[in-house]
């Protein structure tokens, strides 16, 4: 039995993961606002703090696996900072506070979540991300609010494959045999995906994206693939941004990746 901490494993995709990891023996501590074995605000550094702590302390001090599933959608009603602030300041903190925990698991392995959205939607604002990798959670947040949800939401998903794929190989995560990748799913059948298509303003976009397999996902397919991501199967993955979208990002973007150095 391994025991793997998934963020937002309350509903959608995290729950979906939470269910199959439980059902294979897993032991699953759950990180989300509400039923979960931690409850806390990612939205804060305190609720950081104390996500980080609480799982420390449920956990023994060691974990085998981490999902960061946890973030808002961005809407034309939200506000960018908060985005900004659950999605990749919320995700960081959470895998720099419990690195010491995987380092003392069993093969242990970390799934951050990104999204096609950060190569697919336009208008992706750069300070947006600049300031996320600096690590300046206020000048993200007031670069976040003049850009606007909807497009702070694609910036804060290209942030955390850029910093996974910056950390991913390093000392501290690769050299001490913690493996960390990152998966991208496109349009997955969630709430927050409905919540997208309810938006007044970019609600008539969400269904004309195009996807190649002609349906949206599941969100027990991206649980599946999240899992084959946190198992033996996958131990020479490390520091790969894995589209797991239904062909969208391969359709708009066919001859933007491999890029020769």
């Amino acid at each position: 039995m391994r025991t793997v901490v998934v963020t937002g494993a309350a509903s959608g995709m995290g729950a979906a993961t939470r269910d199959r990891l439980e059902s294979a023996g897993h032991r699953v501590v759950g990180v989300d606002l509400h039923d979960a074995e931690v409850r806390a605000d990612l939205g804060s550094p305190e609720g950081r703090r104390a996500a980080v702590e609480e799982v420390a302390e449920l956990c023994g001090g060691a974990i085998d696996g981490l999902v960061t599933l946890a973030g808002l959608p961005g809407l034309s009603t939200a506000t960018g900072s908060a985005v900004v602030s659950v999605n990749y300041f919320g995700t960081v903190s959470l895998l720099e506070g419990l690195r010491p925990l995987l380092a003392g698991g069993n093969e242990p392995a970390a799934v951050a979540v990104s999204s096609n959205s950060a190569t697919c939607q336009p208008g992706v604002p750069p300070e947006v991300v600049e300031r996320c990798l600096a690590g300046d959670e206020a000048g993200a947040r007031r670069a976040a609010d003049r850009a606007g949800a909807v497009a702070t939401y694609p910036a804060t998903k290209l942030a955390i494959a850029r910093w996974a794929r910056r950390h991913a190989p390093a000392p501290e995560w690769a050299g001490a045999g913690i493996r960390l990748n990152v998966v991208a799913p496109g349009a997955v059948d969630t709430p927050l995906l409905q919540a997208t298509r309810d938006d007044p303003v970019i609600g008539q976009y969400v269904d004309a994206f195009p996807i190649p397999l002609g349906r949206v996902g599941t969100a027990g397919e991206l649980a599946a693939f999240v899992d084959f991501l946190l198992g033996p199967d996958a131990r020479f993955f490390c520091g790969s941004v894995v589209f797991v979208d239904g062909g969208t990002d391969a359709a708009l973007r066919a001859d933007d990746f491999p890029v020769p150095m």
